[in-house]
Order: C-alpha cells, then structure tokens, then sequence
C-alpha cells in the first residue's frame, strides 16, 4: 500500500521551505512574479518517509550548446529530471559513507553470491525501500498534452512546419550529429492530434531546438531503467531503485494523459511483464494525487500576481549535502561551461566521485576501476559493464518510445 500522497508531498514541500532564500524563485525589479515548478524523490521504509533529493528547474541547453558543455553544464534542469540527477548523487554520497564505515537505512553491500557478470554492482538499495516521486506540474509531454490543450485560448495545433529537405542538417554545432528530420519528428507541445508520442524540450517553438526528451518520455523509460543513471548503475544494483509511486497536485492530474504515457495499457503495453538480465524490468508506477499546492507554482503564484515569469534559477538539494543553485546549467555566478562551476550533480563531478568510489573498493573494485578509468564518458557508457542497461533502453525506444532520438554530442570530454 502507498503512503499517503499528503505526507509524500507534505515532506518536500517543507524541505524546500529550509532551503535558503536565494534558493527561490524571486520578484524581479520590473515587477514580475517567478515561479517554477518543485520535484522530490522521498523513501519509504517500515512506514517512515524521508525525503532523499528535491530539485527545482524548468530550462534545457539547447542542442547547439551541447558540444561546449564537456561534462561541465547540465543538459536539462526540468525539475523532475534535475530531482533524479540529485537522488544519484545521493546515492554516490551513501555508497562512500558506507565505504568509511557510516550505517545506511537505505543502501547495503551486496554478498558475494549476489554478484555475477550480468550483475556486478558492489551495492543495493536494501528490501523493504520503496521510492516515491513528487511532481508539483505534470511532467512536459504526453502526459500533460489534455491539461496543456485545455490552457489555450485556440486549442489547434502550431502549424505543422514544412518537411526539411532530405540529407540537411540544422545549424548545430559540430559533433551533436543532430539532423533536421530528427527535430521536426520530435514536436514540443504542438500537434496536440498526435498522443502517445515521444517530444522534445522546449514546449514552446520559438525557444533554441533541443535534443532533450520530454519529462513524461523519461519517466517513462525509468520504468524500465529505474531511476539509476550509467554512472550510478556500475555501483547500484538496479532491482529495488524504481519509483513506486508518482505524486501529482489533483490540478495537474490527467487520469487519461497519464495512463497513456506510462501504463502497461498505454504507449509501454508491448513492455508489460518485461524482464531483463542484470535486474531490470518494466515497473510502471502508480499515479496518485494530492490536494497540497507548491507555494512557487504556476497556479499559486498567478493567483497572488497579474505578472508572472517563469525562474532561470534551478536548485538542487541532497540529504547528504547538496544545496546549490545553477543558472544556465552550471553553478550559478559562474561563467557558462566553466569547469569550476560544474555541478555536483553534472557529468564530470560524478564521474570524478565513481572513479574515488572504484578505488576505495580495493580488489572487489577492479572490474569497476577498469569501466572508469577510461578516456572518455563516452568509454564508460559504452562499457561491458553497462550492457545489460543498454539493452534495456533499446527494447524500451523500440517498442514503447518509438522516434527517440539519442541526445549526443557531449561524450568525448575526460576527467583531466
């Protein structure tokens, strides 16, 4: 039984509340209101919830910018996916607390009879954990397309832009290998008669193209991946890392978006029941509802402000120490793709703390050492060791999130 989505909601919302000021969203001097929205991942076990990462963020890097980004610059800050970047950090934080001898309520070793070739991760998040997700918007794509047709004065669809010619590329820049085609076939919010397909970010057609999937499509393939990054998942194993429950305000709740986007009787069907090696599975979460309301929303803040804005300002937040806020992808103050203002939570801070993890294993560590102790991120994604998970996003893209394309042009940085 799930715990009562108040309570879930209840905890991150007053988690943010401790945040530091600076963390919010602000009245600006022209005098508009910001808002954005609020996402958390809470565990719970033997009926106690803690609340494990929150993030806040709404912006992506256009696909122009990923080539600069060098491990540096977060792709995407969309609240949802900035929360679950967050909760894998946590898990690095728990893995090395418990390597120097700190009890975990939530993270063990594994035995040695556990591990295997299609199994080797050194820890797991112990049995009895289940992991919920607060949301305080509906995730950006399918799942919200009845809530965002419903927001328009005009309900049609954008303009559908003319095809591109074949064998043009768009103005990216080099090394995204980001086509034309691959843009259009992957609209925003616009076609609202299409349902049940993979988008892109941004919703709005007159922002910079991106490559970044929707919210909704990556929720929906963590049903099969579970919320563990590549990074994370060499050292976690993946069995007991799903979301069990997914928790929306009852104003962002579309019953028929939802069941479409996620459930085994929507667009994932062909994917129910689904095992595969290593752990993974298809593990469709439950969407429940809560009556509380995120003081930041869109909603709450419209309905104190005639003039509202959404916030540049992500923050991101960790029960093991993380509180820090980003603009423009990286540590806010700092130049854009500057390698001091890489996040704790970007690519090249948690390769570097993988890379520590490897090392303090000892022997147990050397399969792992080798899968970092590469050139590039590129290496260590496409290593042995990530096989399994990268059979798992193929079955998933085939058959349930038809039209993804992969977003590349930021792996071939290194740690030096």
């Amino acid at each position: 039984m799930t715990a009562d989505p108040d309570q879930i909601a209840d905890l991150v919302l007053r988690q943010f509340q401790k945040l530091p000021a600076k963390r919010r969203p602000q009245v600006r001097d022209n005098g508009l209101h910001e808002w954005v929205p609020l996402s958390g991942i809470v565990a719970e076990k033997d009926g106690v919830l803690t609340c494990l990462s929150l993030a806040t963020g709404m912006k992506c890097l256009p696909a122009s910018k990923l080539s600069l980004a060098k491990g540096n610059a977060l792709h995407d800050w969309h609240a949802e996916v900035l929360a679950i970047r967050a909760f894998n950090r946590w898990l690095l934080d728990e893995c090395s607390s418990h390597l120097q001898g700190s009890a975990s309520d939530f993270v063990r070793r594994r035995e040695v009879s556990e591990v295997s070739d299609d199994s080797p991760q050194p820890f797991a998040v112990k049995d009895g954990v289940k992991l919920h997700m607060y949301c305080s918007e509906a995730p950006c794509g399918d799942a919200s397309m009845e809530l965002t047709m419903a927001a328009q004065e005009d309900a049609s669809p954008w303009e559908v832009p003319p095809a591109p010619t074949p064998n043009t590329t768009s103005a990216y820049a080099p090394g995204t290998a980001v086509a034309a085609a691959d843009v259009a076939s992957l609209p925003g919010r616009a076609y609202f008669s299409q349902l049940g397909v993979v988008r892109r970010k941004p919703a709005r057609g007159d922002a910079p193209p991106t490559m970044s999937k929707s919210c909704s499509d990556k929720l929906a393939l963590k049903q099969c991946t579970s919320l563990l990054s590549s990074l994370i998942a060499l050292l976690v194993h993946p069995g007991n890392a799903y979301v069990s429950a997914l928790v929306l305000p009852d104003s962002q709740h579309s019953a028929e978006g939802c069941e479409r986007a996620f459930s085994a009787q929507g667009r994932m069907r062909a994917l129910a029941g689904r095992r595969w090696r290593g752990g993974y599975r298809f593990s469709p979460f439950e969407v429940v509802t809560t009556a509380r309301e995120f003081g930041f929303s869109r909603r709450s803040v419209g309905a104190r402000a005639e003039k509202v804005a959404a916030s540049n300002l992500a923050a991101a937040w960790t029960a093991t120490g993380v509180d820090e806020g980003t603009m423009g992808g990286v540590l806010q103050g700092r130049k854009a793709f500057d390698a001091k203002g890489a996040s704790a939570v970007s690519r090249r801070r948690m390769w570097e703390l993988a890379a520590a993890l490897a090392e303090s294993l000892g022997s147990e560590g050397e399969p792992l050492r080798r899968a970092v102790e590469v050139d590039t991120y590129a290496q260590v994604k496409g290593g042995e060791l990530l096989a399994a998970r990268r059979e798992v996003k193929e079955s998933a893209r085939k058959e349930g999130l038809a039209g993804w394309v992969v977003n590349v042009g930021d792996d071939s940085f290194s740690r030096s």
